[in-house]
């Protein structure tokens, strides 16, 4: 994911920041608690292509 790329996109939902998970292959918007997936390099910002993150997932960036 291109860095500049990265600071223009912004969550659909919030319209608040999004995090690079380069393992996940996803944008992870906490504020909304969803991830979007990354197919073939392309960000797919559709509410309906998110997953929910886990509680799991919530309790590691707070800490």
């Amino acid at each position: 994911m291109q860095k500049q790329l990265l600071a223009i996109l912004v969550c659909p939902v919030t319209k608040g920041p999004l995090v690079y998970n380069k393992d996940a292959q996803e944008l992870i918007s906490y504020s909304a608690r969803l991830a979007y997936p990354i197919k073939d390099g392309v960000p797919m910002l559709l509410e309906e292509e998110a997953r929910a993150l886990t509680s799991d997932e919530l309790e590691q960036r707070l800490s």
